[in-house]
């Protein structure tokens, strides 16, 4: 008997490898890349909006999206998981890194101080939406501009929120976390979990 499947609305490999360590099935689901984005799951910060919220709303927006696209694709209906990740910095959203010259100005500003590292994840099955949140704090020791510059010159800054990736070269900047390593890098797998025993699947 073949195990239970769902969809994974994300483009993230790192979220893919998080999903098959806890030995999810799933297939992906895609949506448009920039800068084509589907009006549906639009990403910009609303006025005044805090991280938490924000945070929630997208991941939420991309798990209704994802299921409606099923349809439209004619794909066999199982219920789709979505995530969303965003760093705080006394209250301002931190994305992606626009270019090289944006990931350098963010990680001068998180250099030598803590942030808040907030990744929600949502499920819908055409019936609901439920979402949990993580919450983590991650400390960076003092950054040198050499090594701000020689990390920005990997590339790998360059398609993560906050402008690091803590599963990567990044690591050695982090002098301490807490909370969800697994929430850093992009999917809380505790909380994955309990949200897919919501749905009816194991895990």
């Amino acid at each position: 008997m073949l195990p239970p499947r769902i969809y994974l609305a994300s483009r993230s490999p790192r979220r893919r490898e998080l999903l098959h360590q806890i030995g999810v099935a799933f297939d992906t689901l895609l949506f448009r890349a920039p800068p084509r984005e589907d009006p549906d799951v639009c990403e910009d910060v609303l006025p005044g909006e805090h991280p938490d919220d924000y945070v929630v709303r997208v991941a939420r927006a991309k798990a209704a999206g994802g299921w409606n696209r099923l349809a439209m694709r004619s794909l066999v209906p199982h219920p789709v998981l979505s995530a969303d990740t965003t760093i705080d910095v006394d209250g301002e959203i931190i994305g992606k890194p626009a270019d090289e010259a944006d990931a350098v100005a963010i990680l001068q500003r998180l250099s030598g101080r803590s942030h808040r590292v907030l990744t929600a994840i949502a499920m819908a099955d055409g019936t609901r939406i439920e979402h949990r949140l993580s919450v983590s704090e991650v400390r960076f020791g003092a950054l040198s501009d050499e090594e701000i510059r020689r990390y920005v010159a990997s590339g790998e800054p360059m398609d993560k929120a906050g402008a690091y990736g803590i599963q990567g070269r990044a690591a050695a900047f982090v002098a301490e976390i807490r909370g969800s390593y697994t929430g850093i890098v992009g999917l809380p797998l505790h909380e994955t979990a309990q949200l897919l025993r919501v749905f009816g699947y194991p895990a």
